[in-house]
């Protein structure tokens, strides 16, 4: 394996901290949002052009489709880790052998995904107590959705082996033209074919196997150090205990924050169509709120990881601080403008008052909390980074779910109304905040102090 002299890696363990963040995150974070907008086309076009009951069964759709995602998610961080583990030390035969792994069995999960999907479609539809009114719909996109599982999985696992070595402008590249072209079909199967929440399910999944196909060409067509070689593609079983090692904790702790999710969602089922529509407006902004603080998260992973392989622990902590700080101070402008301008981003899903009512509430009401979520995400990065998977996701599992759930069911109980249910998200951000920094602080010191002993 080679590196061919248009290389485009990055190698984050000499130069500026800041400016290495910044140069991987702008591109992840522009990423981002274009990948965001697959499935906010989706609710924007049929919240105007199909109506209240179409958007209220996307939104409902969302915590269902983020099971899976979330869950193969953290199986990409595990390969990203290990392949910039691999960079950063400079072995490139393990590298290789990493990139085939994670090529094959991400083919593989995205076959297990798109029957097993299909098949829970239903069951997973009544565990949130869907109303009648929306079941039908959210039943036809979910098992749209589901059968391009595939392209989905392959697109994510490609891109985090790019950003692994450092490379984020490529996989934007594909980005933005399969979003464009997502919205021109969204626009072209619902307004003109009037084929309704079938129609944008499909142009999603389209899209998505798209994106799939150019990213696998680029990892084949490509004379740099991440090449996939389809005669080697195999199941390396040591590299794939390491990444499952890193990742499976990561995964697990993502579904099972999903699932908590959904309860969360049914709770919100019982204020009607109107309610279920305003949070699902509520969630996507507030995904595109999360936006930064994931890429910046991402970055830390890859900024950590690396200087972890090359034996630069203190620089990887000075990147983990600073990309916190960089986190809750985009975390608070963004939200800022927000509030702000809350009636009115909701307004871009729908025309209905209700909606845009409930859409307002819960943005003003939960918005500046989410700088706690920027620090737990950011810090939980940098651990995974360490190859520290489980950490946060004992946190997170603990805040998230049992915390979120037992303040749901008593809070519920006392005052059931959307006001209460809302502020669930919120409880579980601050919580794990408190946990996890107290962790990391804990660790950094008692590093510190085992040097400080050995230099004795």
């Amino acid at each position: 394996m080679h590196t061919s002299s248009t290389s485009t890696v990055r190698d984050m363990t000499e130069g500026s901290i800041a400016s290495h963040l910044i140069g991987f995150s702008i591109p992840l974070l522009l990423g981002n949002v274009f990948q965001m907008l697959y499935n906010t086309v989706d609710s924007v076009v049929v919240g105007n052009f199909v109506g209240k009951q179409a958007l209220a069964a996307i939104s409902s759709t969302t915590m269902i489709v983020n099971i899976m995602i979330f869950f193969f998610n953290g199986f990409s961080i595990g390969g990203g880790v290990v392949i910039s583990r691999y960079f950063g030390a400079k072995k490139m035969e393990d590298l290789h052998r990493a990139v085939e792994t994670t090529i094959a069995v991400t083919i593989l999960f995205g076959i297990f995904f798109t029957f097993a999907g299909i098949f829970m479609v239903p069951a997973m539809l009544g565990l949130m107590s869907t109303p009648d009114d929306v079941f039908p719909e959210a039943k036809v996109y979910l098992e749209i959705y589901f059968s391009g599982a595939l392209g989905l999985l392959i697109y994510n696992m490609g891109s985090g082996i790019l950003r692994a070595v450092g490379d984020t402008k490529r996989p934007l590249y594909f980005l933005i033209f399969t979003s464009i072209l997502n919205t021109v079909l969204d626009l072209v199967f619902v307004i003109v074919f009037r084929t309704g929440i079938a129609g944008a399910a499909f142009a999603t999944i389209l899209s998505q196997f798209l994106s799939a196909f150019l990213v696998l060409m680029l990892l084949w067509r490509t004379d740099d150090i991440y090449k996939l070689t389809w005669h080697d593609l195999r199941i390396d079983l040591s590299i794939l205990k390491n990444i499952l090692e890193i990742g499976l904790p990561a995964g697990l702790q993502s579904m099972i924050t999903s699932v908590s999710n959904v309860f969360v969602q049914s709770y919100i089922n019982g204020f009607g169509s109107g309610c279920m529509a305003g949070w699902g407006a509520y969630n996507k902004l507030d995904s595109f709120i999360f936006l930064p603080i994931n890429s910046l998260s991402q970055a830390a992973t890859t900024f950590v990881g690396q200087n972890i392989g090359a034996e630069k622990r203190e620089r990887a902590d000075a990147g983990a601080v600073r990309a916190v700080t960089m986190a809750v101070g985009v975390t608070a402008f963004i939200g800022t403008l927000l509030v702000i301008f809350a009636p009115g981003a909701t307004a871009l899903f729908t025309r209905d008052e209700e909606v845009i009512y409930y859409g307002t509430l819960f943005l003003r009401m939960n918005t500046y909390f989410l700088m706690f979520n920027a620090v737990n995400h950011v810090l939980a990065g940098a651990l995974r980074g360490m190859g520290e998977s489980k950490v946060p996701m004992y946190c997170m599992l603990a805040c998230f779910v049992l915390i979120r759930q037992l303040y749901l069911f008593i809070g519920s109980r006392i005052a059931y109304n959307p006001y209460v249910v809302g502020f669930g998200y919120p409880v579980g951000w601050m919580t794990c905040c408190v946990l996890e920094l107290g962790y990391y602080l804990t660790r950094i010191r008692g590093r510190k102090n085992d040097s400080e002993n050995e230099s004795c």
